[in-house]
């Protein structure tokens, strides 16, 4: 059996990357002796279809699973296809994520997408945050705060009905906001090291 890790950097230590399809590495591990192969993922700057993408190429490797923080509904969907088992809300380092998922304690399979489509893409840069600028003038037209997406893209919801959060969406999106800081800090260290060796 071999696992797939969506990865920030190519090795065990790494924390497992929030995106799916827009992940720096994916790393192909045997849970059994913990060798692992790296894969650079080559569409990770895609204008769109990244998901669908890197997708297809994880089919192409023969795992079992593939351990992430998020998925969307087409990377879902072909990996799904493909007979893959999907994870999702996967966070920390690599390797502990791997035994955790082994142990069969705190990792499942999901049963579907947690988050919408173009969610690793945002228009405004970044994570996929950004602010409308619509101004609505009272016919309902505004755009409000968006996630990457469309309003197409939002599930069709009854007039004045609550938005419910998927049961512990809020603990993994602080857990994933962590993963974030603890990346960035590591990549300003390292900006920092080389701006030292050539000033």
């Amino acid at each position: 059996m071999k696992v797939l890790v969506s990865a920030s950097s190519p090795d065990l230590s790494s924390p497992v990357d929030p995106r799916f399809g827009r992940c720096p590495y994916f790393l192909i591990i045997d849970p059994g002796t913990m060798e692992f192969e790296a894969v650079e993922n080559p569409y990770i700057g895609a204008s769109g279809g990244a998901g669908i993408q890197a997708a297809q190429l994880v089919a192409q490797k023969n795992v079992e699973a593939v351990l992430t923080g998020s998925c969307g509904p087409n990377a879902f969907q072909v990996l799904n296809a493909a007979g893959v088992k999907v994870v999702v809300g996967v966070t920390g380092d690599i390797s502990e994520a791997v035994r955790k998922y082994v142990s069969g304690g705190e990792y499942k399979e999901a049963s579907g997408p947690d988050v919408p489509v173009h969610f690793g893409m945002g228009r405004a840069g970044g994570f996929g945050q950004g602010m409308g600028m619509g101004r609505g003038m009272g016919r309902g037209m505004g755009r409000g705060i968006g996630m990457g997406g469309s309003v197409a893209n939002s599930p069709a919801q009854a007039p004045g009905a609550k938005a419910t959060p998927p049961e512990g969406e809020l603990e993994r999106l602080k857990k994933q906001a962590e993963e974030l800081r603890a990346q960035m800090n590591r990549v300003f260290e390292k900006i920092a090291a080389l701006e030292k060796k050539n000033p």
